[in-house]
């Protein structure tokens, strides 16, 4: 189970044209904002990812206007964790549990997960906001995660995790995201 104290999200990737020509790319987006959206509320720390923004593009505008609170960490690694300053910048929350979502499922969020998850984290990948090109592609990505022990989330299941009891003090404002 997720615990609030303890998780960290990193968003992976989510740029340019790609964002919008990987599969389900409006449910993508419009899952990833709900999340964002409602992490904020929970105050849960993101670490951000782009990937050669100067090449692929800055993260989705739709998402970029609920990330103003954070900078985005550029890369050129596929593993993250392969990027000092996102190693640093995970570190620094003094979380252990990391959900994560993005694209591509089988590419940079598969060797993210994979890199985080041997530097001795929890992972948890979130399954509907997560996706690739192909159907195939993040089907195998999820699958490969699974193998590999990590964990499969939704974005409604995470966030009750989180608040973890309808009394929480967060609960209505999550709530009017969900429906």
């Amino acid at each position: 189970m997720l615990n609030k104290e303890s998780t960290v999200f990193v968003l992976v990737d989510v740029q340019g044209k790609l964002a919008n020509i990987v599969q389900d790319s409006k449910s993508l987006i419009d899952n990833l904002k709900v999340l964002i959206q409602g992490l904020n509320i929970l105050q849960i720390p993101i670490v951000w990812l782009e990937q050669y923004p100067q090449g692929l593009g800055q993260t989705n505008e739709a998402l970029a206007k609920y990330l103003t609170h954070v900078k985005p960490i550029h890369k050129i690694t596929f593993d993250a964790c392969k990027n000092k300053a996102f190693v640093e910048a995970l570190t620094a929350t003094k979380r252990k549990q990391v959900l994560i979502a993005g694209i591509e499922t089988h590419i940079c969020v598969y060797q993210t997960a994979l890199g985080i998850k041997s530097l001795g984290y929890e992972v948890q990948v979130v399954a509907d906001a997560v996706s690739s090109r192909t159907k195939l592609n993040k089907e195998i990505g999820l699958h490969k995660m699974q193998a590999s022990g990590v964990l499969t989330s939704s974005v409604e299941m995470a966030l009750y995790e989180l608040m973890e009891t309808a009394e929480s003090k967060d609960f209505k404002n999550v709530l009017k995201l969900l429906k």
